[in-house]
């Protein structure tokens, strides 16, 4: 089976803050803040960047969003909401959809330093405080924790490579998948509404039935 995915509707009830998680070979980093979802406090972890030059995080940032899935998600129940194995919108997948449709250009995230103050954590930050202290909905897709209440993996969550290779039949670990991948999506009052997605530097596009890189596939440009 795929691992657990799909999203949280619901206020912010703590504020952001940077932390960081040291991998082998680099330090990631993520914002996280905690929401209510059906009166327990989760933990939602959002990808902000990496110290590792060679696989930087890849960012959208938009404050003009648009997508007829915005009704649906309006219309939903706050809390959570399972989309595993769905292969149709309101799950999200940036090869398979037209969710990222005028977005824009992705942009480079700046390699981290532990401050605040390099993007997209800057802006990011600013949006999501806007979001607490207007009690805004706020959207999270990704995977959901495998302990405790919370989300995560709130990137693209197919395309790359090594051990992250999807072995049919193993769901182990936090590996590819197509129709799995995460955004934030803050409603500012009709018609506005921000997008923030992401993805790494060695995730690869287009991608097969399992999430894996295709052959001729390339980064994200």
């Amino acid at each position: 089976m795929a691992l657990p995915y799909g999203f949280v509707k619901a206020k912010i009830v703590s504020a952001p803050r940077l932390k960081s998680t040291r991998r082998p070979h680099e330090v990631q980093y993520h914002l996280h803040f905690g929401v209510t979802v059906n009166g327990a406090q989760w933990d939602i972890a959002v990808n902000v960047g990496t110290t590792d030059a060679d696989d930087l995080l890849k960012y959208k940032l938009a404050f003009d969003f648009r997508h007829n899935v915005l009704a649906s998600l309006q219309s939903a129940q706050a809390g959570s909401t399972g989309l595993t194995g769905t292969d149709a919108l309101p799950a999200i997948d940036f090869q398979r959809s037209d969710f990222l449709a005028n977005t824009g250009t992705w942009r480079n995230s700046n390699v981290m330093d532990g401050s605040d103050q390099v993007e997209p954590v800057a802006s990011l930050q600013r949006l999501l405080l806007r979001a607490q202290q207007s009690s805004l909905d706020v959207y999270v897709f990704g995977r959901f924790y495998s302990e405790g209440d919370g989300m995560h993996d709130v990137h693209m969550n197919q395309g790359s490579k090594g051990e992250f290779i999807h072995r049919a039949g193993n769901d182990v670990n936090d590996h590819n998948d197509i129709w799995q991948d995460g955004a934030l999506l803050v409603d500012l009052g009709e018609p506005e509404w921000a997008l923030y997605v992401a993805a790494f530097d060695q995730q690869y596009l287009p991608t097969d039935d399992l999430g894996n890189p295709a052959p001729g596939s390339q980064p994200i440009s």
